[in-house]
């Protein structure tokens, strides 16, 4: 498949921004790497590459070219996956963008579960936003997204949807642990630690802050949910997450309080995958798994 070796050299310098970087990065001469990419070009019919002073970047025909062959990339993984099942062994490679949320306790399980039946299918996890998570599928950079309030989902094909309401967590010694319930109002006289604007926990909690007219004011704002989670164990702060992020059982010294749907609406965990696409015999297998899995937790 020399086609495919062209390819990896198109989308090294598309990474490297330069024929002289992505030459160090693939281990042939820059004058080779020129040469190649010229060939291809050449024979592609269009030049691909902007040539700039300091560098290289794709042009509008080098970023479709880039997609077909990140399309093309995933198409060849499938059906090795298909070929693999002919012969009764599960094999593959699983790709998933997902919230900080899945990572403590969620995916790592179900991982587990999976490769316990299918220890030749490997995985990535890519750490997304509600934004980046369905950039990823559109290209290619991941099978399947674990998305909290996506964005857009223009291009998102919605294989399951749990509801996934919006918990304060504070230290267990905080004097609203004890409730079963808490208005916004109550929370916002106690240090807030609060996820980036780009997460949807916070659309949510700026939308409710925002029609009850006191805007939210983070005594901590930070991307990482776990530094929230450790924060919130001390003092009397309160954080927020939902409950696909949260063990009570690992962590005794939490206690987690739903917020009232007067105040804030629950949001929705989605599962899915790019329209139109059909996943890996793995990846498919997977979301398959994790619809049931979510399911059950409902």
């Amino acid at each position: 498949m020399r086609h495919l070796m062209v390819y990896d050299m198109i989308e090294a310098v598309h990474r490297a921004g330069s024929i002289r970087k992505a030459a160090e990065d693939t281990n042939i001469t820059a004058s080779a790497l020129n040469r190649r990419i010229q060939a291809f070009e050449q024979e592609f019919g269009s030049e691909i590459f902007e040539r700039l002073p300091r560098g290289m970047r794709l042009n509008p025909a080098g970023e479709l070219l880039l997609h077909h062959i990140r399309s093309q990339r995933q198409d060849l993984a499938r059906i090795h996956s298909q070929v693999a099942d002919l012969s009764g062994v599960r094999r593959g490679h699983v790709k998933i963008a997902c919230s900080q949320a899945l990572l403590p306790y969620f995916l790592p399980r179900q991982i587990s579960i999976y490769r316990r039946d299918f220890p030749a299918v490997t995985f990535s996890v890519n750490v997304r936003d509600r934004i980046q998570a369905e950039q990823d599928l559109v290209n290619f950079e991941s099978d399947i997204a674990l998305v909290y309030e996506p964005a857009h989902m223009v291009d998102f094909e919605v294989l399951h949807v749990v509801a996934q309401p919006v918990l304060a967590v504070m230290s267990r010694a905080h004097p609203l642990a004890a409730r079963r319930e808490l208005r916004l109002r109550e929370c916002l006289d106690y240090d807030l630690l609060l996820p980036g604007r780009q997460y949807g926990v916070r659309v949510l909690l700026d939308a409710a802050a925002h029609r009850i007219g006191r805007p939210l004011e983070p005594a901590l704002e930070t991307e990482s949910f776990e530094m929230i989670r450790h924060c919130a164990a001390y003092g009397q702060a309160i954080g927020f997450q939902i409950p696909v992020g949260l063990n009570e059982l690992a962590r005794p010294d939490l206690a987690y309080v739903p917020l009232s749907g007067k105040d804030v609406a629950g949001g929705q965990l989605y599962l899915g995958h790019l329209r139109g696409r059909t996943l890996p015999v793995a990846a498919l297998k997977f979301a398959n798994q994790i619809a049931a899995a979510l399911g059950d937790a409902a």
